[in-house]
């Protein structure tokens, strides 16, 4: 079976390589020779290759643009400087499946073209979306320092209808604070983010945007990620979010999955407010071929290790809610494996009646099934005054019932399921070892 293999290869090198591979005329046939990576896109998406073949170099090459090959089914293939480690190390990030050396003969990258397009017609599933890549951004073997146990990604996530995120959000973070842990809270809002204004702090700059930015060039290191957040105490770490909500399009998915990947090795807790809407989009259906409002926070969901769902205490949020976990658990938005706590805010008797608690969890046992939600108390008193003075409600009332519920959530994901481990993709992996090796 004949592979079809795109290039958008530059300098001297890409008559050479070009001829190497179409001289593989029973496994490789070179379909198409870009120009640019408009070209590679539009040819990709049409289905004119199985394997990519380009240089790290290409104008306006981002994780985005690689994303968007391997979405249609590709194999990207980069040729990097023979004496740049950077460049070598950013494509990885960017997520390609094949790093390559350009100190390598032609004969030598169709030989490797040529074992990956044996390895995909065997049915390897090396050209799948990337959601955590294994990164050389990590420590080399031999570092003084032992590396470090990857964290955990919690989404904070509820409907539509304000049942109260951002205050589950930013006050959880600080009780897993309290609890010895360092953790870094992200505004992933992309409708109407309110951290910094909930905190006290000026929302001038878009900490979320300019780390989602660094990730989708390849340049996100996990020092990186810290020093773009803002630090409240120790251990407690803030990335704002956008300050105005047009500029939604710069957290594509495909950088946030990697600032969550690199941001754990530096943290153990990454607590996630998202956006409230999971609607299906104009363009869903075509992998990286529209830019899609809804599908950083359906991505923050899907790579939780935890995801908390909050709702509120009355007889719409509650019912809402219902609905609302019914579209998660229906479009398989958690994944396997991952912990799901339903929280319901400002429950109050002047809402559901004398006997609030048990009405909220009869309703919710009876009509979704969930048998041990968490009840945050209305204090209404505590949270206006947490807000007034842009403090957490450990530190305004640290007696308050909705303060102690918040805490008793925190304690039970801090002891709940065990850390996952790292993701990889071991053949590739394995390749990348062989041919990034000097000769």
């Amino acid at each position: 079976m004949t592979t079809g293999v795109l290039c958008a290869i530059r300098g001297p090198q890409e008559p050479s390589i070009v001829a190497a591979l179409d001289a593989r005329t029973s496994a490789l046939r070179v379909v198409r020779r870009c120009a640019d990576l408009a070209e590679l896109l539009a040819a990709a998406a049409a289905g004119l290759g199985r394997v990519v073949v380009l240089s790290a170099d290409l104008p306006e090459l981002d994780r985005e643009g690689v994303v968007r090959l391997r979405g249609v089914g590709a194999a990207v293939v980069a040729i990097v400087d023979a004496h740049s480690d950077w460049q070598a190390e950013r494509m990885e990030a960017l997520g390609a499946t094949l790093v390559v050396r350009g100190d390598r003969t032609a004969e030598e990258i169709a030989d490797a073209v040529e074992d990956l397009a044996r390895d995909l017609a065997a049915g390897l599933s090396l050209a799948a979306p990337v959601s955590h890549p294994v990164s050389a951004l990590e420590k080399p073997a031999g570092s003084a320092d032992p590396p470090r146990e990857r964290g955990r990604l919690v989404a904070v996530w509820g409907p539509t209808g304000a049942p109260g995120r951002s205050t589950i959000a930013v006050n959880l973070a600080a009780e897993l604070v309290a609890l010895g842990k360092v953790v870094l809270l992200v505004d992933a809002d992309t409708y109407g983010s309110s951290l910094a204004m909930a905190l006290g702090l000026l929302d001038e700059s878009a900490g979320i945007a300019s780390v989602a930015r660094l990730a989708a060039s390849g340049s996100l290191a996990p020092e990186l990620v810290l020093q773009q957040a803002t630090q409240l105490a120790p251990g407690f770490h803030l990335l704002t979010g956008l300050n105005r909500a047009e500029r939604w399009p710069e957290l594509t998915p495909s950088a946030l999955d990697l600032v969550w990947d690199v941001a754990l090795r530096v943290v153990d807790w990454v607590v996630v407010d998202c956006g409230f809407c999971l609607e299906k989009e104009a363009g869903a259906e075509y992998p990286g071929m529209a830019a899609r409002r809804n599908a950083s926070t359906i991505g923050v969901l899907r790579a939780a290790d935890a995801v908390v769902a909050v709702g509120s205490g009355d007889p719409v949020g509650v019912a809402r809610l219902v609905r609302a976990l019914a579209d998660l658990s229906d479009r398989e938005l958690i994944r396997p494996g991952a912990d799901r706590v339903v929280v319901v805010n400002r429950v109050r008797a002047s809402a559901v009646g004398s006997r609030a608690n048990d009405a909220v969890r009869e309703a919710l046992a009876r009509f979704a099934g969930v048998e041990d939600p968490v009840l945050v108390p209305d204090d209404r008193a505590a949270c206006d005054g947490a807000l007034l003075s842009g403090r957490t409600l450990r530190e305004q009332a640290s007696g308050s019932p909705a303060r102690r519920a918040i805490a008793a959530l925190a304690e039970r994901l801090a002891l709940g399921a065990p850390r996952p481990s790292a993701r990889a993709d071991g053949v590739a992996r394995r390749r990348r070892a062989h041919l990034l090796s000097r000769r």
